[in-house]
């Protein structure tokens, strides 16, 4: 285990060979088969290309509906339309390009930036692209069908209840955004786990790239925020299909509880949006200035701080519905907080392009056009934050200039200025410079053309949302340059992404650094991405160790070969990445495809009241996913193989030191975090209505609840028993006997719950307290059904022998899964119970 004196860990020549088979384990598929490719640089290629697509269609809605507005009183469009139009343009920006850009750029950037061959779950990756890109065409389709939603891309009720907005169109939006949750929460799963257990060697958390903290905050942020408007459609849906009325106020539900639940994603995806942007800023202004960014540890701190703030902001949406003025001047004093760490980025990026010599390149010019939108963006939004003055301005076009300020300023200009920068790194050559520099002039110009009048159209008082106006109210003007401004600001995108389209084209082996960057990104890369993954000692590994460029390239490093015959990377611990064991990666597969293709058709043909395709889709897609998990842990070897440096790890690992733990645990957070927002609707709708349960309702019976409660707990009983069978090797039999007494003793817990629910004189149609707590009721039926199914297959690879003692990883995350979902039940039935205290 002692290195060598020459320093590096491979210092011998590299044996003929070993090249050559390196690259054929990684060779992607040739021709149409491509599609079939899972690796990072594919996935993220596809993810970027898919992102863009879905910018330059919501813009198009965009230019569609300021013509509409250009002069008053047009009939270009009509009411209805319009409606579909504004819908569509928020709701596929929002969701099919913000959130799922910065997730793409992530998965594209990340791998080479920690220096790993690949992410830990390339198939988790390739199933979230698909199911996000094959649903978002059928869901932007819509538009053309006269069946695109229309109340908004926030949806509130009543207005999209059922009463309200009868048909498909609301549907469309609560279930067809069902499989872009997936697709993002599926994306953050992989991106927090590769970030803590994919770092190279010596790569502890304070030498980790901005960029890379920034997308392990909001990959946090994705975990919880997404969690709230997961739910929020769900029980909107259920209120729409089968009359539960929890936002319904005659009945005792709240429409104010779904702005609760939405914003409580709505403003941390603000920041989740543009956290990735600002690290990319903050990687790209220190190349420019050739200097560390300044600052460095303030500006991680500035990143967490940013993350948790963003949960507090919520209310800052809902001034105008009325609450208590100790209640807003809290979330008043927050949405200003929020500021300070911006400030401290902006501050720090300033000061490293003074103290530097600023590269006057197209990404730099992109970055400073940055800084004037977005701290004007930010300075509208502390206005906002004084509630008086939002109680002025809320809802007119004061906030749509905000808003856009905030969001094409702080995400879409870095995004851009990223995409010139990084364009080398996936082509070896980089974008045209004249392009680059017209596009970004007439982008700059012509989005403050576009937006900047809007404040003073809203200070006017035109309202947001609507199709025409009268000529009499002076709003003519300001409409007609925000027109103008938005054909401008198209111009700059479509020149730029004609420059991609002309210029950019996928290269095999890539070894460039026209910027003279210092992160590991710049290393030579191929398809196998890094040669050997290098030892890090600093945060610029290519400025302070200039010939660590040629020494990973010559295979110098650690892992310079595929010592096990697969495709495979360097698991290491997540705070101080010591290297742990190798990670056999898969290879191409068509099963993400089928998979990402079944749940966009499972969510879409459910709109459609389709039932029995929905069902197809849903087992191609749950057929797919366990097909592929089948083969997801090979057999262990007793071997240990060499990586450099005189490290030997083992191929496998099992209990917290398994990636697939880590994954576990990240989705029980979301899980948990859609039943705490559950818990929180219950509370919610007791505070607002006289008397809980109101009559004639009752408490679910205290017995049978505590019975359901004992077979709930039994049934993690039988599975820890089970555990301790395992660990001693007993026989296949006994294990599946226990398993399967914890599979009944979960369907008689299920079975009991109902009971107890229906001796209760509850009916969820009647009044939201029946709703919400057959809501509850739903949502641990359907982790029974999950248990079953897990513990069904935990049961079937043990009767295959692909489980024992030691190949147990299938096992332990059935086990977490099940003493998680055990202890939920529990904590659902004692909320139910908790009214008995106060009657």
């Amino acid at each position: 285990m002692t290195a060598p004196a020459h320093g590096l860990p491979n210092s011998l020549p590299r044996p003929p060979g070993e090249l050559q088979q390196l690259e054929s384990v990684w060779e992607p598929p040739k021709g149409w088969r491509i599609l079939s490719a899972v690796n990072n640089t594919w996935i993220g290629l596809f993810y970027v290309g898919a992102a863009l697509l879905f910018l330059v269609l919501g813009g198009i809605l965009a230019l569609m509906m300021r013509l509409q507005l250009a002069v008053p009183e047009n009939d270009l469009i009509d009411f209805d339309l319009y409606n579909q139009l504004f819908t569509m343009h928020g709701s596929v920006m929002m969701f099919l390009f913000a959130v799922p850009v910065v997730e793409a750029i992530g998965i594209l950037l990340l791998p080479a930036m920690l220096g790993a061959r690949d992410l830990p779950f390339p198939r988790l990756s390739a199933y979230a692209f698909w199911a996000y890109f094959v649903g978002g065409l059928v869901f932007f389709a819509t538009i053309f069908f006269d069946v695109a939603p229309d109340g908004g891309w926030f949806m509130y009720p009543p207005l999209t209840s059922f009463e309200f907005s009868p048909g498909l169109r609301s549907d469309f939006w609560l279930l067809g955004i069902g499989f872009i949750e997936i697709s993002a929460i599926a994306g953050a799963i992989e991106i927090v786990v590769g970030i803590l257990r994919t770092r190279p060697p010596g790569m502890t958390l304070d030498k980790m790239p901005v960029y890379v903290w920034a997308m392990l905050i909001v990959g946090g942020m994705i975990i919880f925020g997404f969690p709230p408007v997961i739910l929020a459609t769900a029980l909107l849906e259920l209120e729409r299909a089968f009359h539960w009325p929890f936002f319904i106020a005659e009945q005792g539900g709240d429409p104010v509880l779904w702005q609760h639940l939405f914003w409580l994603f709505g403003h941390p995806d603000v920041y989740i949006i543009f956290l990735p942007a600002a690290g990319l800023v903050s990687m790209i202004v220190p190349t420019m200035a050739q200097i560390p960014l300044v600052g460095y540890r303030w500006v991680v701190l500035a990143i967490v701080a940013t993350g948790f703030i963003s949960f507090a902001l919520w209310v800052h949406h809902m001034f105008a519905t009325g609450m208590p003025h100790l209640t807003t001047s809290f979330f008043s004093a927050a949405s200003m907080a929020v500021a300070i760490p911006a400030g401290i980025q902006v501050f720090a990026w300033i000061a490293t392009l003074r103290r530097g010599r600023v590269q006057l390149a197209t990404p730099t010019w992109f970055i400073l056009g940055f800084f004037g939108i977005f701290v004007l963006g930010g300075l509208t939004g502390v206005m906002l934050a004084v509630a008086p003055y939002d109680w002025q301005v809320h809802d007119t076009y004061f906030v749509v200039a905000h808003l856009h300020y905030v969001l094409i300023g702080g995400m879409v200009f870095p995004v851009f200025a990223g995409i010139y920068y990084w364009a080398p790194f996936v082509s070896g050559r980089p974008l045209s410079e004249r392009m680059g520099k017209w596009a970004c002039g007439l982008m700059f110009g012509g989005f403050n053309l576009a937006f900047f009048p809007m404040h003073i159209s809203g200070l006017l008082g035109m309202p947001r949302r609507v199709w025409t106006y009268s000529d009499t109210l002076g709003w003519d003007i300001w409409n007609l340059l925000s027109t103008i401004g938005a054909f401008v600001l198209a111009a700059g995108f479509f020149i730029a992404l004609l420059d991609l389209l002309l210029h950019l084209r996928p290269a095999g082996k890539v070894n460039v650094n026209p910027w003279n960057a210092g992160t590991l990104e710049w290393l030579p890369l191929d398809n196998y991405g890094v040669r050997s993954i290098p030892r890090i000692t600093s945060r610029e590994p290519l400025w302070d160790t200039p010939s660590l460029r040629e020494e990973v390239d010559r295979g110098q490093h650690y892992l310079p070969n595929t010592v096990t015959g697969h495709r495979e990377t360097i698991v290491t611990s997540p705070i101080d990445a010591r290297p742990e064991y190798l990670l056999k990666l898969p290879g191409p597969s068509w099963l993400p495809v089928l998979a990402g293709v079944g749940t966009a058709a499972f969510f879409l043909f459910l709109t459609v009241k389709m039932f029995v395709a929905s069902a197809l889709g849903g087992i191609v897609a749950l057929v797919s996913i366990f097909k592929w998990l089948w083969k997801s842990e090979p057999a262990p070897t007793a071997k240990l193989y060499h990586i450099g440096e005189g490290i030997e790890l083992p191929d496998h690992a099992s209990g917290s030191k398994s990636h697939s733990w880590w994954a576990m645990v990240v989705l029980m957070l979301v899980d948990g975090s859609i039943f705490a927002s559950l818990v929180f609707a219950y509370f919610y709708l007791w505070t607002i209505t006289q008397g809980w349960p109101p009559a004639p309702f009752d408490i679910p019976s205290l017995s049978w609840t505590v019975g359901c409660a004992l077979l709930w707990s039994l049934s993690s009983l039988l599975f820890a028993i089970a555990k301790v069978l395992l660990r001693k090797a007993a026989s296949r039999a006994a294990i599946c006997g226990v398993i399967v007494s914890a599979i009944l003793c979960v369907i008689a817990a299920f079975a009991t719950n109902m009971h107890t629910f229906t001796t209760a004189n509850v009916q969820p149609a009647e009044h939201a307290y029946g709703a919400v707590i057959y809501a509850l009721l739903a949502w641990q039926g359907l982790h029974g059904v999950l248990l079953a199914l897990m513990g069904s297959y935990t049961i079937a690879r043990l009767i295959a022998g692909l489980l024992d003692d030691r190949r147990r990883n299938t096992f332990d995350n059935t086990r977490l899964m099940w003493h998680y979902s055990v202890a939920q039940g529990v904590v659902a039935l004692a909320v139910l119970q908790v009214p008995r205290l106060f009657s």
